[in-house]
């Protein structure tokens, strides 16, 4: 697999948690487990994509820019969480702040597919592609313990 095979792959589990998250109620059986898993799963997924993507994109001039406005993006997508983890649960600002990550998180994983992947797809050669994401890969296993 390449990197962008990889990251695709955690984006689905991220778009499948975040829907969910944003159809809970107050009273919703598991909301905190389910928002527990999201939270992790953004956490691993950034680092990872950060160490092992956009930092080898940002040495690259057709890529630098894309790969600082993504980055800048995870950390819109904290702020969300931060805010989520301050908020009582049963409130609705609680789901207006869920709903808001939901938008971030579509928008950012939509972005990257379509627009960050095709000039990374021209920057990189196809064995730093293989070999970002064996590292990927590695990292997200290790953190995911």
């Amino acid at each position: 697999m390449n990197i962008f095979e990889e990251l695709r792959a955690d984006h689905q589990k991220q778009r499948t948690l975040v829907k969910i998250l944003a159809k809970t109620h107050g009273d919703s059986e598991g909301r905190q487990e389910i928002f527990e898993k999201l939270k992790h799963e953004l956490q691993i997924h950034a680092t990872a994509e950060e160490r092992y993507f956009y930092i080898p994109l940002m040495k690259e001039e057709l890529t630098q820019e894309k790969a600082r406005h993504s980055i800048a993006e995870h950390h819109e997508m904290d702020e969300l969480i931060e805010e989520l983890e301050k908020t009582d649960m049963s409130s609705p600002h609680w789901v207006a702040v869920a709903k808001k990550l939901e938008e971030k998180v579509n928008h950012h994983l939509d972005e990257e597919e379509q627009e960050v992947f095709q000039l990374a797809g021209k920057a990189l050669t196809e064995k730093e592609k293989e070999e970002l994401a064996k590292s990927y890969r590695q990292s997200m296993a290790y953190r995911d313990r």
